[in-house]
């Protein structure tokens, strides 16, 4: 089989009329303007997850029932969030293969397979997170670090461009991000000690046009960061989709852990770009400014989280434009996007590696006792998985794990090409703990943590604090979706899929689907019908209101 082919042509005279896909810049710059359709991986540049459709109320969301099922041909997590275009549906189903379907009944138009590279070595699962859309064409970063443009009437490649390489650890799991003309990715494999990096590629041609180092290389600011050759396998990757502010042209992007993970002494200093937010110039990827959360980390606190971008009043008649952040490392933060600046930032989690945040938003340190519990443990506070914000509570709403704490024991490692390059291990403050619940199998599925519990926390940016939270029996790795009728959509590893009432907590409908929800759901509207969806398991599950 070749490594990438159009394997099934189902429908495809079925499709709506019109169906090929126009999706202009113009059209992603005016997403939340077309709450029917869910346009980029976090729903608009802003990434809030946050939808105007209506339909769907705390009064009614009891009369959801399943509309249908789409069951992926994988047993890999499905952790894809669908892009909806007009009534057409495009998902990942893992590793790499694209579905087109109605999105309406769930028919199959079409499926595109690709065969990554037996070279891949993604540390944590074969998964995909989702696609990017611009014009006609679909784009999709592989396992295997390449991006592939297809088209998104037949599913057929357009073009293939070779982003890093599989055998050295380079591997992507994100969704692209599509700005003007180009389609910007980053890499994932800080497991294996790779040297990060942030590109962007022309739409029409798949070749490059910037790239980024998140490790910044001799005679570059930061580098001083770095002691002797640390930083050519010190990581700092980028595997979750960034966000875009239009006024500013600036790309925000989380970057990744250091390498090697637990052994800071190994790695003497800040170790800059990593644990960061950067801000790059979208014509360019020049650096404009960036925010270090947890410097020369010693707990793998990789700061991958999704930038949520929100405008506030000032209190003078101007308009604050923040970024929100619910961090791994525990913290939640609110950082002034055009510079930088921190504003503020407090736990939203049990945290004992710091005390607090000094007025710069630097931590200030209180490392534990060897043998001692460091809180919150592998998983941190929160990972991946997409957070929320509401303009219409104002609130900023987070997957949280709770009470989750680890023994890290750094060990001293030589880093060898395409191994895996950890330096230590965490351990389980209990005699017997339970495998990390955290991680998809994978070569380094294979520490143990404290057992702990997951919730969605909901917090008043303007203070910090939480102003209600929703307990779950099991820890979480759902990301978040808010309506403007104001229900909130999550999920749980248990496989019970929720809708809370957003403003307050409660809980309104709950059903089980059978498997682990680790995927943000969406919503969109066909025929004056709202869905939603989310997968669970190995299948997407798609409800509505009864008719």
């Amino acid at each position: 089989m070749t490594r990438h082919a159009l394997i099934a042509v189902l429908l495809v005279a079925l499709l709506p009329t019109g169906a090929a896909a126009q999706v202009s810049f113009e059209r992603l710059l005016r997403a939340d303007e077309e709450p029917q359709n869910w346009l980029t991986y976090s729903g608009t540049y802003s990434s809030n997850r946050h939808s105007r459709l209506d339909q769907i109320t705390p009064a009614n969301v009891d009369d959801l029932e399943l509309r249908w099922v789409f069951q992926a041909q994988s047993l890999e997590p499905f952790q894809a969030t669908p892009l909806v275009v007009d009534g057409i549906m495009y998902l990942t189903q893992a590793p790499n293969d694209v579905v087109a379907l109605d999105a309406k009944l769930g028919r199959v138009f079409w499926t595109y397979e690709y065969t990554p590279s037996r070279a891949s070595r993604p540390c944590c699962g074969s998964v995909n997170r989702g696609l990017a859309i611009l014009d006609n064409t679909l784009f999709l970063a592989t396992i295997d670090a390449n991006l592939i443009a297809l088209d998104a009437t037949t599913g057929g490649p357009l073009w293939i461009t070779d982003v890093g390489d599989p055998a050295a650890g380079y591997a992507m799991t994100l969704a692209p991000l599509v700005i003007k003309d180009k389609v910007v990715v980053g890499v994932a494999g800080g497991e294996y000690g790779i040297r990060g990096f942030i590109a962007a590629y022309d739409a029409a041609t798949g070749e490059e046009a910037w790239r980024f180092y998140t490790i910044p290389g001799p005679g570059e600011p930061g580098h001083e960061t770095w002691e002797g050759d640390d930083w050519e396998h010190g990581g700092a990757p980028a595997w979750l989709t960034g966000s875009y502010d239009p006024d500013l042209n600036l790309t925000y992007w989380g970057i990744g852990n250091p390498g090697p993970d637990w052994n800071p002494s190994q790695r003497p200093g800040d170790n800059l770009y990593s644990d960061s937010v950067v801000a790059l110039d979208a014509d360019t990827g020049e650096l404009q400014w960036y925010f270090q959360f947890t410097p020369n980390d010693p707990y793998d606190f990789d700061s991958v989280q999704i930038p949520v971008l929100i405008d506030a009043p000032d209190g003078r008649g101007g308009t604050l434009k923040l970024m929100l952040w619910g961090n791994r490392n525990g913290f939640f933060y609110v950082l002034d996007r055009e510079n930088g600046r921190f504003l503020s930032g407090r736990p939203f989690v049990d945290v004992n590696w710091a005390s607090g945040l000094d007025d710069s938003g630097r931590p200030v340190l209180t490392p534990q006792p060897p043998g001692a519990t460091t809180f919150p443990g592998v998983q941190g506070g929160t990972n991946w998985y997409s957070p929320s914000y509401s303009p219409n509570t104002g609130l900023f709403y987070v997957s949280a794990w709770e009470s989750y704490g680890a023994v890290f024991q750094p060990q001293e490692q030589e880093y060898r090409e395409g191994r895996i390059f950890l330096g230590g291990r965490p351990a389980s403050p209990i005699p017997g703990g339970a495998n990390v619940p955290g991680l998809q199998r994978g070569p380094v599925n294979n520490w143990t943590e404290a057992a702990g519990s997951g919730a969605v926390v909901a917090i008043d940016p303007r203070t910090g604090e939480a102003k209600w939270k929703f307990e779950m029996t099991d820890v979480t790795s759902s990301g978040i979706l808010t309506t403007a009728s104001d229900l909130l959509f999550t999920g749980g590893r248990e496989g019970y899929f929720h809708a809370l009432n957003a403003a307050t907590g409660d809980l309104l409908w709950k059903t089980t689907l059978g498997g682990m929800i680790a995927n943000g759901p969406i919503t969109y509207q066909v025929d004056d019908t709202q869905f939603v969806a989310v997968a669970s398991g190995h299948s997407l599950f798609v409800f509505a209101l009864r008719h």
